[in-house]
């Protein structure tokens, strides 16, 4: 007989340790499986938006114990040199998903949450209930599931979820170093074929992580060929990593990361952060994303419970807020991206932003939401 739990979330990242703090204050059942272990780094830009903090603090999260450097400012460089700084509207801090990740799952397993390292071979949606099998051989019947288990999966396979057959053509590459670099900036800079992203977490270390096109990276022998053949051609790229000393013994990569449009629920799942929909990393966003995805799909969850409205209502309500709130996001990091990625549109849009710098806020602005807000 299948084990049975209120609601499952699959995958224990950012979204999915949210998802189950929220749930689990309000008083579910709630049962979260993650197929790896903690703590553990992850390719991430680890920058995160002051617009979280309200919900932190409602969820009884307090990252202030890290001493997370609190970042105010934004530099952005291209490839031939220009650069341009503002300040970002609401600001945000630094903070590894390493320490960030195993927080939030000690706190989960310390309020109660049933946190289970397996993974997920298959989710069936029948009559109304999911059974969900496990490679382990342990299966769950839950009659809700939240799917947070990041940027593609086998899941998404059984599921023919439309994006998974389309072939991506990037990676990303991350790591941390010890280098002179300031802690109140998040630093963009282009380079051909992809871009990087630079900024302090804790422990003062600074986190350097980049998407670059697959067809130029396997053009070099390998990383650190790619580094000295194509980023350093952005001098402030040069200028951070020539002199800096890498902290782990290779950089992290993953392969085929998809940015092509998601559906927010697939087979009755609601699917939330990245497994909903992935953010071009230059909009520095997605950390917020994640959880404030997190929070509109319980909070809806909580209020089908206890209204005992239909499914139907339930997932209409989800895909229409999330629709809503990230829709927009994604496309203009889309079209924001491609703008970048030529030559002669980065140079028109370096000489209008230098002559109009109020447009960088503009831009910043519709990549990123307002504080979020508590509704339970």
């Amino acid at each position: 007989m299948p084990l049975k739990t209120e609601i499952l979330i699959i995958g224990g990242g950012l979204a999915g340790l949210t998802a189950s703090l929220h749930l689990n204050k309000l008083g579910f059942d709630v049962t979260l499986i993650e197929k790896s272990t903690y703590p553990q780094h992850k390719v991430c830009g680890e920058y995160i938006s002051n617009e979280v903090l309200p919900y932190f603090n409602w969820l009884g999260i307090d990252i202030a114990t890290f001493f997370p450097p609190q970042i105010t400012d934004l530099q952005f460089t291209s490839i031939s040199g220009k650069e341009i700084n503002t300040t970002l509207p609401l600001g945000g801090f630094g903070l590894s998903r390493y320490t960030l990740d195993y927080h939030l799952y000690k706190l989960a397993i310390a309020r109660g949450v049933n946190v289970i390292e397996n993974t997920v071979s298959n989710v069936l949606y029948l009559k109304d209930e999911f059974l969900v099998e496990t490679i382990a051989g342990e299966n769950y019947s839950a009659a809700y599931v939240i799917g947070a288990y990041g940027k593609r999966s086998s899941i998404d396979v059984k599921l023919n979820r439309n994006f998974i057959n389309k072939k991506s053509p990037y990676l990303a590459v991350k790591a941390h170093y010890k280098c002179d670099f300031p802690n109140h900036t998040v630093s963009l800079n282009n380079f051909d074929g992809g871009y990087c992203g630079v900024s302090k977490v804790e422990n003062n270390n600074v986190n350097v992580c980049y998407l670059a096109n697959y067809e130029s990276f396997k053009r070099q022998k390998n990383i650190l060929a790619f580094q000295e053949n194509v980023l350093y051609k952005n001098s402030n790229l040069k200028k951070i990593l020539e002199g800096s000393e890498m902290l782990f013994d290779a950089p992290l990569t993953i392969s085929q990361i998809s940015f092509a449009a998601k559906e927010p629920i697939s087979n009755h799942i609601l699917m939330i952060g990245d497994t909903a929909g992935l953010i071009h990393p230059l909009c520095g966003n997605g950390m917020a994303m994640a959880i404030h995805s997190a929070k509109i799909a319980s909070e809806l969850i909580a209020k089908q419970i206890v209204n005992h409205s239909q499914r139907a209502i339930l997932e209409k309500e989800y895909t229409e807020e999330w629709q809503k709130l990230f829709k927009n996001r994604l496309k203009f990091g889309r079209i924001l991206s491609h703008i970048l990625k030529t030559n002669t549109y980065e140079n028109i849009a370096m000489i209008s932003l230098h002559a109009m710098p109020f447009i960088l806020n503009k831009i910043i602005k519709h990549t990123h939401g307002q504080p979020i807000t508590i509704n339970n």
